[in-house]
């Protein structure tokens, strides 16, 4: 059995560092426990508002 993992250790990393930089700063934000937890999945899914954020500045 081969394993073919060329996985980029640098991209693991960065959404690594993303992620519990967007926690800290939603959870932070966060005026309840609830809005807490949502601050925690807009973490998770931080690369989604950053690529749209990018559409709408760029115009697309």
């Amino acid at each position: 059995m081969s394993s073919n993992n060329h996985g980029s250790g640098t991209a693991s990393a960065f959404y690594g560092l993303g992620f519990i930089g967007a926690a800290i700063y939603f959870v932070s934000q966060a005026t309840g426990f609830w809005m807490g937890v949502l601050g925690f999945l807009k973490a998770i899914v931080w690369p989604v508002f950053m690529v749209y954020e990018l559409f709408k500045f760029l115009g697309i």
